[in-house]
């Protein structure tokens, strides 16, 4: 009978970690043909703001929205949805949160492309002032979400004003420097074109916000094609923080190798390390997501598809600062692309990620699960 109930209470207690999962944005309702491009943060205040485009058709540039969510029981219910950045014909993309954790500040980036303008168009312009630009926006909220500043216009502060076609925050979040000689410092990650010739670095803030500025592109982004040229290794990308100060990009990779590219930079994001491919993270060229859990057993985490499509979503856990991820799960057996990390107010974690059953983008939803469920066999 003992034994019995042993089982028992191990079954009940391994049930008790299972992943929880909601809906959040489900395409077709509430205005919108497809919903994409997840970004997830919680405020001081344990709210939960799950952001995303809201697109009139799949395209990349559909006439798209920035909408949001907002959450207060640690993501099983969630708000009406708000549209908070509306370009009207023109389409807003690439969402990128952090909060500024002295002020409690919500920062959200993303771009904005002309109407009847995507991203592979041959004549995007370079530059600031062409009506065939893309610009780069900046919003605020000091309520958790619940109002927004109007758009602030921060293309200088975000563009090279030469070569750069099409840029990108993240997409995903960006992030806090906690230590080092940047401590306070805001990191937004960018990738830019033009398209095929990417290249990644950071645009961060030393003044809460204030204003912004680029750092460096990391040296061996390219390698040399077979038409004699050259091909990006790099595309989308997530940056975190290490336990000596320094940063660590994790990118998507769009050639060599179908395996995330990384970088480290030793000045808070100003410059970086050669780029390599980290031969334990294996992706079939998707974003994905990187996030510093804790301090506490150098603890990062990682989310993205394990496999050679978008689909069987893992979660990966590293105790040195990204060397090996040891600690394998897999939270979504099925369709799996785009995700985003963070961390719960009650420790636990909580994923925000693209599926759906006939394609990936049929849903985004929100799984949380604690961190035993991680290193439970």
């Amino acid at each position: 009978m003992r034994t019995i109930l042993a089982l028992l209470m191990l079954v009940a207690a391994a049930q008790a970690n299972e992943p929880k999962r909601t809906d959040v944005f489900v395409s077709g309702q509430e205005g919108f043909q497809t919903f994409r491009i997840p970004s997830v943060l919680v405020t001081k205040s344990r709210m939960v703001l799950a952001f995303a485009e809201g697109r009139k058709t799949r395209g990349n540039q559909s006439e798209n929205k920035i909408v949001l969510k907002r959450n207060t029981d640690g993501g099983a219910t969630w708000s009406a949805l708000q549209v908070i950045a509306d370009g009207g014909k023109s389409s807003l993309n690439n969402p990128c949160a952090v909060i500024e954790q002295a002020s409690d500040r919500v920062f959200l980036m993303y771009q904005s492309y002309p109407p009847g303008v995507c991203d592979h168009n041959k004549d995007l312009a370079p530059g600031y002032d062409s009506e065939r630009i893309v610009r780069s926006w900046l919003l605020t909220s000091d309520d958790d979400g619940k109002t927004w500043s109007q758009p602030q216009d921060v293309t200088r502060s975000c563009k090279a004003a030469t070569e750069a076609t099409t840029i990108a925050s993240g997409p995903g979040i960006g992030i806090q420097l906690t230590r080092g000689p940047h401590t306070g410092r805001l990191i937004i990650p960018f990738n830019e074109g033009p398209f095929g010739r990417w290249n990644v670095y950071a645009v961060y803030s030393d003044n809460c916000g204030k204003t912004w500025q680029m750092g460096q592109r990391p040296p061996g982004a390219h390698v040399a094609n077979s038409k004699g040229g050259e091909t990006s290794l790099v595309n989308e990308v997530q940056m975190v923080e290490l336990a000596d100060g320094a940063v660590m990009l994790n990118s998507r990779s769009y050639g060599g190798k179908r395996l995330r590219k990384t970088a480290i930079s030793q000045d808070g994001g100003v410059t970086w390390s050669p780029v390599v491919e980290d031969e334990h993270l294996r992706e079939p060229r998707c974003m994905a997501s990187i996030l510093r859990y804790s301090f506490d057993k150098s603890t990062l985490l990682y989310s993205g598809p394990d496999s050679s499509e978008r689909r069987n979503g893992a979660i990966r856990v590293s105790y040195d600062e990204g060397k090996t991820w040891p600690v394998k799960k897999v939270i979504e057996r099925g369709l799996f692309a785009y995700s985003c990390l963070t961390r719960l107010a009650d420790d636990r974690i909580g994923c925000l990620y693209e599926t759906g059953v006939k394609d990936s983008y049929e849903k985004i939803v929100f799984t949380t699960f604690s961190p035993n469920w991680l290193t439970t066999p």
